[in-house]
């Protein structure tokens, strides 16, 4: 079949349209297929009328961005969201993660990445859970050792066994976890979104499904309105995701000292010369080695470490059953409940204090929710229940075993109760452990920010991708030495195991009571389970928590203040970067071009347009930049081509070339304006030699236009009045506000001719450019028009290739309040001003680049 093209009147529908004074119609890319109306009614979609109508499928291609579409004879068929971005993210020819079809042999090794990533926090808390709980609470007897081991079992089995592995881990946003995770999962259920860049694409990935009527979907309907009417709740819900997070990399801050100093103050169990400062400065050192491996990434290091996670685990049962054999299997009895009660009966408020350190049994619990993205939520749930929690009950049960016989070793039961002759072996695999833990939530906390970047709360950072195969598995060079200078200070300002374990559950407890109301509304909203389950559940668990917390709050002004003071910093970082993004977000698109606006400029201002293409950067994957009317207003001429661009990283390990581009048209043919998405993978290089990406720019616009013809050919097929779609174009009018008419058959801005240094205001430029061209009576006009558009873009190219981008800024009105001046001019114009742009990645020769910027009042 020929390849074939339109005139630029376009087709028979879109002539109605022109007719009935509609505005300029773009067109659209979409592969997809044709069917007729009488052959099945039921494929067409009443989309609702929308700000931006590339979320409708349109006729042959055509997609525009201020008119309805009229009634049609011809229809494509597709999904019912069909916007540009969201065929941005669908790369067909690119290979996406996926844990699913496994071998025996791969699962084996993801089993062994799973315990070195993930289970590294709970699995190191033996060496220090007693020691702190009984800091608070000395032991006076048998029954208090056997009612904190109570208590340390049963916490283990109602937070890290039924909240999270049961019920916290199913509540991911397609595969990923954390704070941001539920909060992103909630946005597409309910408008409820405070965030910067949510796009009405994002119901792509919705859960959207037809339910019969029950009590459970109207409870869900009512609290979705409720939710999506008041402001307050907005920012209230806002408010909670961002103190989660923050606390999470507070978490990530404190786990690490935490853990690497429990480890080494073994030492002194083993050599009775060895002091604290000693412990510290040894801890300091190990802390270095830590941070400075992390860029090897999450699959290198998890599986040279998962084997000594392995190691680790099988000492502590190991361990376990030797105290218990040895000295007291009578704490077996600790599995009755009744023991808690008479722990508290005997140390009343002492007991109470010592719930602080009980909690410490739990700490690394969020850290399997946050690492989710790392691996599959069934990998993380067997692993846990069949190795990670028996192992560590042992632990505990032979701990409790030998304080009963040994009371004076509750500084540091866990090395005071190793075999004589093991104990060197188990110091160095504790320290391994811990090295290894200390990992566990540094890999959270690199997965949360990187959530909180993509969605606009937190600045843009250098994120490495350390797999091709897991899109998770990252790290972020700044981020990394920040929390290892944190973390140093910590160790050296608080250098007491017990002041630091405070410190912890803290941060612990702060993120893990957000957890438990975004998962409630989860519930409520998306499950739609029965609401006794609901309130049970959240009664019971953010009861149970509260309780934890006001434990460790009462003593906060031991030293763990540091955490707290610096939980507050990231809240305020993250929530002044969403307050200024969504002020310049909004400012953007309010200030978006129409079609109208930008010829009246071109007229008025008298701009020309220069041979050559001008590519417009831009963030906005739709509608034209305000910065671009700064442009035309401060040149007088741009470039007889205009192709916006917008960068986007979508979510799989290469986007071949061949699928690089995706192209739609903002303005008639004769305008040779376009809109376009480059897209690459996180693992594609973006620093490629300019003039490969300019040749497979023009490649791939080439290939966009030759499928729009066909599409436009197989529309006009058997319409009669094709011949004459040119000249009903020709007719087409503009009023303008101020009464001046101007034909829309004339470009966007007037251009120099080939043979006069005049303004030209007449007709197509693609015809002038090949008037030459030799006419030939079997060829259909049609593949006349397709062949001068191409030949047009063939001389733009020759013509030079300028790269325009814009920046834009933004700042307090005069009258804006003190604190608005201050957030805006100065905090987040730091940030800002610090922060990773977002072409950072573009390479960009100087002799072809042309800077402008823009600043908005807000």
């Amino acid at each position: 079949m020929a390849e074939v093209g339109a005139g630029s009147g376009g087709s028979s529908s879109s002539r109605r349209e022109e007719i009935n004074g509609a505005g300029l119609s773009s067109m659209d890319s979409l592969e997809s297929r044709w069917v007729f109306q009488d052959e099945d009614d039921s494929e067409i979609d009443d989309e609702e009328d929308d700000d931006d109508y590339d979320d409708a499928p349109h006729l042959a291609g055509v997609d525009s961005d201020d008119e309805d579409t009229q009634d049609q004879r011809l229809i494509r068929t597709g999904p019912r969201i069909d916007s540009f971005d969201v065929e941005a993210l669908e790369v067909p020819g690119a290979p996406r993660s996926d844990y699913e079809d496994f071998g025996m042999g791969r699962k084996i090794v993801l089993a062994f990445q799973t315990l070195g990533v993930v289970f590294g926090d709970v699995g190191t808390s033996p060496l220090y859970t007693f020691s702190v709980m009984f800091s608070k609470a000395p032991i006076n007897g048998n029954e208090d050792v056997i009612g904190a081991l109570s208590l340390v079992i049963y916490t283990l089995i109602l937070i890290p066994l039924i909240k999270y592995v049961l019920v916290v881990l199913w509540a991911n946003d397609d595969g990923e976890g954390g704070t941001f995770a539920l909060y992103s999962l909630i946005c597409r259920h309910a408008k409820v979104s405070l965030l910067p860049n949510q796009l009405p694409s994002d119901a792509r990935i919705s859960s959207f499904r037809l339910k019969v009527p029950s009590a459970e979907l109207e409870r869900s309907l009512k609290i979705k309105e409720r939710l999506e009417t008041s402001l307050t709740l907005k920012k209230l819900l806002l408010v909670l995701v961002l103190a989660g997070t923050s606390m999470v990399i507070a978490d990530g801050v404190v786990t690490p000292a935490m853990s690497v100093m429990s480890a080494v103050g073994g030492l002194k169990v083993g050599v009775d010369a060895i002091e604290q400062d000693e412990v510290v400065m040894i801890s300091v050192a190990f802390l270095v080695i830590l941070f400075s491996v992390q860029k090897f990434g999450t699959s290198k290091v998890g599986l040279a470490v998962g084997p000594a996670l392995f190691i680790w685990f099988c000492s502590l049962a190991g361990i376990g059953i030797y105290n218990l054999l040895k000295y007291d299997t009578s704490v077996l009895k600790a599995f009755n409940p009744v023991h808690i009660y008479l722990y508290f009966k005997r140390n009343s408020v002492k007991a109470w204090y010592a719930l602080g350190g009980c909690l410490l049994c739990a700490t690394g619990s969020e850290a399997m929710f946050a690492d989710l993205c790392y691996f599959s939520v069934q990998s993380i749930q067997l692993t846990f229940v069949f190795l990670v929690l028996p192992c560590l009950l042992l632990g505990y049960l032979g701990q409790a075993a030998y304080l009963i016989n040994n009371p004076s070793g509750e500084e540091q039961p866990f090395f005071y109760s190793i075999p004589g002759g093991m104990f060197w072996p188990i110091f160095l695999v504790a320290n391994i452990a811990a090295l290894i833990a200390s990992r566990t939530m540094t890999t959270a906390t690199f997965s949360c920010i990187k959530q909180s970047t993509a969605l606009g709360c937190f600045p843009r950072l250098k994120i490495v991708h350390t797999s091709r195969k897991f899109m998770g598995q990252i790290y972020i060079p700044v981020i990394n030495w920040f929390l290892l200078v944190v973390c140093l200070i910590v160790v050296c300002s608080i250098s007491s195991i017990n002041e630091i374990g405070n410190a912890y559950g803290i941060a612990e407890l702060g993120v893990m009571m957000m957890t438990t109301i975004l998962v409630t509304i989860v519930m409520l909203l998306i499950w739609q389970i029965n609401i006794v389950i609901v309130l049970s559940f959240v009664i019971f668990f953010l009861g149970l928590e509260l309780t934890f917390f006001s434990s460790v709050l009462w003593s906060v002004t031991d030293g763990s203040w540091i955490i707290l003071v610096f939980a507050v910093i990231m809240f305020l970082i993250m929530y002044i970067w969403n307050y200024g993004s969504k002020l310049k977000y909004e400012t953007e698109v309010k200030q978006k071009l129409s079609m109208d606006l930008m010829r009246e400029l071109g007229c008025n201002l008298g701009t020309i347009r220069a041979p050559g293409i001008g590519l417009v950067y831009n963030e906005l994957a739709k509608g034209v930049p305000a910065i671009f009317g700064h442009f035309l207003t401060t040149l007088p001429a741009i470039h007889s081509m205009i192709i916006f661009v917008c960068i986007k990283y979508v979510p799989v390990p290469m986007v071949p070339q061949s699928e690089r581009f995706l192209f739609r048209r903002v303005c008639p043919k004769s305008y040779h304006i376009f809109r376009c998405i480059a897209r690459y993978g996180y693992k594609d290089v973006r620093k490629e030699n300019h003039q490969t990406f300019e040749q497979l720019l023009i490649e791939s616009i080439e290939k966009f236009i030759r499928r729009e013809a066909q599409e436009r050919q197989l529309e006009s097929d058997g319409d009669e009045d094709t011949d004459n779609e040119e000249d009903t174009s020709l007719s087409r009018v503009l009023i303008a506000p101020n009464g001046s008419v101007y034909s829309l058959a004339v470009p966007l801005l007037a251009e120099f001719g080939s043979s006069s240094n005049n303004p030209i205001s007449e007709a197509s430029t693609s015809e002038e450019v090949t008037a030459d061209l030799p006419v030939d009576p079997s060829i259909s006009d049609a593949e006349h028009g397709l062949e001068r558009e191409l030949s047009f873009i063939r001389k733009a190219k020759e013509s030079g290739v300028v790269y325009l981008l814009g920046h834009g800024d933004i700042r307090a009105r005069k009258d804006s309040w003190f604190i608005k001046k201050l957030v805006i001019n100065y905090f987040y114009a730091f940030l800002r001003k610090n922060c990773r742009r977002g072409i950072a990645n573009l390479s960009v020769p100087h002799s072809h680049l042309m800077q402008v910027g823009m600043t908005y009042m807000v």
